[in-house]
């Protein structure tokens, strides 16, 4: 079967399953749609590309399921004119995603390997609005100003309060917290100075890793 067409199945089979879940967004998924998902998987799993099951990437990584993937960008509720900030590039699917909806996108990664590729496939989808930098995201990104939205896929064991200052007002946050058993993904809104929390599901994620990696 042509690849294409394993695209167009993939993509299909995961809308079935979003829309199970009350998951609808057009905006959303037209930029899921827009945004191949096999040229962000190792060629060997690309048949995994659209499944829910976790796929393995380089630097010993990991690309969430596509179901959570797009699970989370819902909760993210990424606008038209946004600057988002995203901590955790992997492969650089969710920023590529959020890039098509979005205004600006800084997305961060600790391993070079990954920086390089996700640039590469950024320029091969000609997304201009996403700068990717290898950094250490354990602290916000200070001097780049305020975002409408931040997303972290690597889990806190107590509410980054740093990153909550980077917000605009009315901005959100969704970030997994940990407690060392269990990790749970939750989302920070902005009032003014005052941050309403909400507990969203559980997810995977590992703790966050400071500092960039020293060879990788």
């Amino acid at each position: 079967m042509k690849s294409g067409m394993v695209e167009k199945e993939g993509f299909a089979a995961l809308v079935l399953r979003l829309r199970s879940e009350g998951i609808s967004d057009l905006d959303l998924l037209t930029a899921v749609e827009q945004t191949p998902r096999s040229q962000f998987v190792p060629p060997s799993l690309a048949e995994d590309a659209y499944s829910s099951r976790t796929v393995p990437i380089d630097c010993g990584s990991f690309m969430e399921g596509a179901d959570l993937a797009v699970r989370l960008l819902h909760r993210l509720q990424v606008k038209p004119g946004h600057r988002v900030l995203e901590i955790g590039t992997g492969s650089g699917f969710t920023a590529a995603v959020i890039a098509r909806i979005a205004e600006r996108v800084l997305t961060v990664e600790r391993y070079r390997t990954l920086v390089t590729a996700a640039n590469t496939r950024m320029d091969a989808l000609g997304l201009r609005n996403v700068v990717v930098r290898q950094a250490d995201g354990g602290n916000g990104m200070p001097g780049e100003g305020t975002f409408d939205r931040i997303f972290v896929t690597a889990a806190f064991s107590s509410l980054p309060r740093f990153y909550a200052e980077q917000l605009t007002h009315g901005g959100s946050m969704v970030a997994p917290l940990t407690d060392g058993e269990s990790c749970m993904m939750v989302r920070l809104t902005k009032t003014g100075s005052r941050f309403e929390r909400e507990d969203l599901f559980p997810v995977p994620f590992l703790p966050i890793v400071p500092h960039i990696a020293a060879a990788l």
